[in-house]
C-alpha cells in the first residue's frame, strides 16, 4: 500500500504530460459549469452566444493543448491562441478563455528557442483579431485592446521572469557543485602530498645514503631496514587516507594529531636528519583539526629539511595550550651532506611567497598556509642569518570541532 508521503515523489516521477493533463481537463470541464460562465476572458463587445457542439471544439482547442505546455510550449501557445480567437469571433465566451493567460505564462517560462518569433506571431494574430472584432461590432475601443495586449505582455513577462529565476538557481547549484568538487579535489591533493612526499623523501634520502655504506654491512642493513619501514608506513598512511576519503567506509579512519609528532621526528632521525624535539603542555586526547594541521606543519617542515638541508641540525618545538597549538621548526644553514646548507638549496620560507622558492609542485607550504588560515590561525616562514630557515604556525583550537581533518 502506498504511503501518503510517497505520493509527491511518485507524482514527480510521472511524465510532464501526465502531470499537466489534469489542468487541461479540469479547465475544459469548468467551462461547462453554469456558475463559471461569467468568469471567462472576453475581448471586444461581441455578444455571447449559447454553448453548442461547435463550442465544444473551441473549448477543447483552448484547453487541451495545456497538457503539452511544457513539452511543446510554442505549439501549445499557438493552438490555445487560435482557440481563444475562435471563441471571441464566434461569441463563445466561456471560462476556457482563461487558458490564454496560463499558456502565456507557461510559454514565457518554458520556451527556449524562437521566443521573439512566437511573440511576433502572437502580436500579429492579436491585431488581426482586433480588426475582425471591430468589423463585426463596429463599436470597439482601441484603448481596451491596448490594455488587454499589455495584460498579455505582463503574463508573458511573468513567465520570462520565472525562466530567468530558474536558470539563475540552476547556475548557482552548478557553481556550488563545481566549487565543492574543486575543494574536494584540493583537499585530496593536499592530503596525498602531505602523506606521500614525506615518506618518499625519507626513502630517497635513505637510499642515497645506502650507496656509501657498502663497506659497513651493519649500517647498510640498518639503513635498508629503515627504508623498508618507511615504505610500510607510507602504504599504511595511504590506506588510512583512502579510508578517510571514502564516504562508504564503515570503519574509523585514523587521523594523525599533534600527539604523534614524536613518531614523526623519530622517522626523520632514521632518515639521517638530526632532529631535536621540544614539547610543552599536553596534546589533545583525540584527533582534531588543530592537531592534524599542527602535525602536517611539522611533517612538511621536516620533509623540506630533508630535501634542502639533509644533515643540518633541526629543532621541532611544539607548545600545547587550551586555546591553540604553536609549532616552530627551525633548520640550521650548515649541515653534513647539505651541499652548502639550506642557503644554497634555496630552502622554503625565503620570502613572503615561500611556495615560489620550493622546487617541486609548490603545494607544500602554500597548502599549509591555506590550512592554517582556514582555521583562523597564523603561519609564517623566515630565513635565518646563517642560511637556515624557520617555519612557524599557531593553530587555534576553537575550530577543532568543525574541522575533523578536512
Amino acid at each position: 500500500m502506498i504511503e501518503l508521503r510517497q505520493v509527491p515523489d511518485r507524482w514527480r516521477r510521472l511524465d510532464v504530460t501526465v502531470r499537466d493533463l489534469p489542468l487541461a481537463l479540469g479547465l475544459a470541464g469548468a467551462a461547462f459549469l453554469p456558475a463559471l460562465r461569467d468568469y471567462g476572458t472576453q475581448v471586444g463587445e461581441l455578444l455571447a452566444r449559447p454553448l453548442d457542439r461547435w463550442a465544444v471544439l473551441v473549448i477543447a482547442l483552448e484547453c487541451l493543448p495545456l497538457a503539452v505546455r511544457r513539452r511543446w510550449p510554442a505549439l501549445t501557445m499557438l493552438l490555445v491562441a487560435a482557440g481563444f480567437a475562435a471563441g471571441q469571433v464566434f461569441g463563445y465566451h466561456s471560462f476556457a478563455g482563461n487558458a490564454l493567460g496560463i499558456a502565456l505564462v507557461s510559454t514565457g517560462a518554458h520556451l527556449g528557442r524562437r521566443r521573439r518569433v512566437v511573440a511576433a506571431v502572437l502580436t500579429v494574430g492579436y491585431v488581426g483579431l482586433a480588426v475582425a472584432l471591430d468589423r463585426l461590432t463596429g463599436a470597439e475601443r482601441v484603448d481596451e485592446f491596448v490594455t488587454f495586449y499589455l495584460a498579455m505582455a505582463l503574463a508573458w513577462g511573468i513567465g520570462a521572469w520565472l525562466r530567468s529565476t530558474r536558470a539563475a538557481e540552476a547556475e548557482r547549484r552548478r557553481r556550488v557543485a563545481q566549487d565543492t568538487l574543486t575543494a574536494e579535489r584540493t583537499r585530496i591533493a593536499r592530503e596525498l602530498h602531505d602523506v606521500v612526499t614525506h615518506h618518499v623523501t625519507a626513502m630517497v634520502v635513505q637510499t642515497e645514503a645506502a650507496k656509501y655504506l657498502t663497506a659497513a654491512p651493519d649500517r647498510l642493513e640498518q639503513t635498508l631496514d629503515a627504508v623498508t619501514d618507511t615504505g610500510r608506513r607510507a602504504v599504511a598512511d595511504l590506506r588510512h587516507l583512502l579510508d578517510l576519503l571514502d564516504p562508504g567506509h564503515d570503519g574509523a579512519a585514523r587521523t594523525p594529531s599533534a600527539a604523534e609528532v614524536g613518531v614523526l621526528v623519530e622517522q626523520t632521525r632514521r632518515a639521517g636528519q638530526p632532529v631535536d624535539l621540544v614539547e610543552d603542555g599536553e596534546p589533545a586526547g583525540s584527533a582534531d583539526s588543530a592537531g592534524l594541521t599542527a602535525y602536517r606543519v611539522v611533517q612538511e617542515a621536516l620533509t623540506n629539511a630533508l630535501k634542502h638541508a639533509h644533515g643540518a641540525p633541526t629543532t621541532v618545538a611544539v607548545r600545547h595550550t587550551e586555546r591553540d597549538v604553536v609549532v616552530e621548526v627551525s633548520t640550521a644553514g650548515r649541515g653534513a651532506g647539505a651541499g652548502g646548507g639550506a642557503g644554497s638549496a634555496a630552502g622554503p620560507g625565503t620570502s613572503d611567497r615561500p611556495e615560489a622558492a620550493v622546487p617541486g609542485s609548490g603545494r607544500g607550504l602554500a597548502g599549509l598556509r591555506e590550512r592554517v588560515e582556514a582555521l583562523d590561525g597564523e603561519f609564517g616562514t623566515q630565513r635565518l642569518d646563517d642560511g637556515g630557515f624557520v617555519v612557524r604556525a599557531r593553530v587555534p583550537r576553537t575550530y577543532s570541532a568543525a574541522g575533523g581533518g578536512s
